[in-house]
């Protein structure tokens, strides 16, 4: 297993700049797991995910991403539960533009006025007058792009928002919310074995914009090539997450992983990817792996 002391910290993955005004350790946290089953309702374990908040701080991690639909509300509670104040380098950015349902259940919505209410519901939970970087969910079929991010841009211009984000978007829906306005961050599915985003990463690595992988270590997709994974983390005494994990970090500088836990062990050995120094050629041989159809 990659080295857990008490030097472990999130500096170790570098800095990334965000909005030209943000600076972060290029390790965050994802907080769509301080929830129920489901991502619906109160967490199994409260007092624990508080405890996963408290250490990911204490470990240097200073963004945390989360979203009004991760409960729905409880995760973006818990977060200012437990955290505020905040310290003065935490940015916490959120998501709006999906409803829930039921557990397990998400519908876009991206209408303008729903948008809104959600945003400001955030800012509500959160204890925040402006929200560090809000970034629209995923685009509703139902609703035009450019309204749904017109409603944002409206929202930025009244200082409710700092910086605009995407998320599950192409490079073409990219390019379409940079005619109307800034767009600092994207957030799309991908990991080792899932590089279908491989595009927007390359886009968003031209315009220095921040790429937040979701489902970063492929949950439990990680299969078919993943002998070659096993093989490459046991010789670098690590699990095949934190190789993962470390792989991120390597193959583009404005990558900024967001594995979620609610776990303080499992934090702990998430964070540990950072401090791994894969040989060339193992990244060489990760960098060919694709997902089996």
């Amino acid at each position: 297993m990659a080295d857990q002391t008490t030097t472990l910290n999130a500096a170790l993955a570098g800095t990334i700049e965000i909005g030209g005004d943000l600076t972060v350790n290029r390790f965050g946290f994802g907080a769509m797991r301080l929830t129920g089953e489901g991502i619906w309702g109160e967490p199994a374990d409260r007092e624990e995910c508080k405890r996963v908040l408290r250490r990911a701080i204490d470990l240097g991690i200073n963004f945390i991403d989360t979203a009004d639909s991760y409960g729905p509300e409880v995760s973006e509670r818990l977060i200012a539960e437990t955290l505020y104040p905040y310290p003065d380098d935490l940015v916490i950015a959120t998501k709006g533009g999906l409803t829930r349902p039921g557990p397990g259940a998400w519908v876009p919505n991206g209408r303008p006025e729903y948008l809104r209410q959600q945003c400001e519901s955030s800012l509500r939970r959160l204890r925040v007058e402006e929200i560090d970087l809000y970034q629209f969910h995923r685009p509703d079929p139902k609703v035009r792009f450019e309204e749904s991010i017109g409603a944002l841009v409206q929202l930025k211009d009244e200082g409710k928002i700092r910086h605009l984000g995407l998320s599950n978007v192409t490079v073409e829906e990219l390019r379409q919310a940079e005619t109307m306005t800034p767009i600092v961050s994207v957030q799309n599915r991908y990991n080792l074995f899932d590089r279908e985003s491989e595009p927007v990463l390359e886009q968003c690595s031209l315009e220095q914009i921040a790429f937040l992988p979701w489902r970063p270590v492929g949950g439990g997709e990680m299969s078919g090539q993943a002998d070659a994974l096993e093989r490459i983390a046991k010789g670098n005494r690590a699990t095949p997450e934190q190789v993962a994990l470390a792989w991120l970090l390597s193959h583009s500088p404005v990558m900024l992983p967001i594995p979620g836990t609610s776990k303080v062990a499992h934090l702990e050995e998430n964070l540990a990817a950072v401090a791994l120094d894969i040989p060339p050629s193992d990244l060489a041989e990760l960098d060919k792996l694709v997902a089996e159809p």
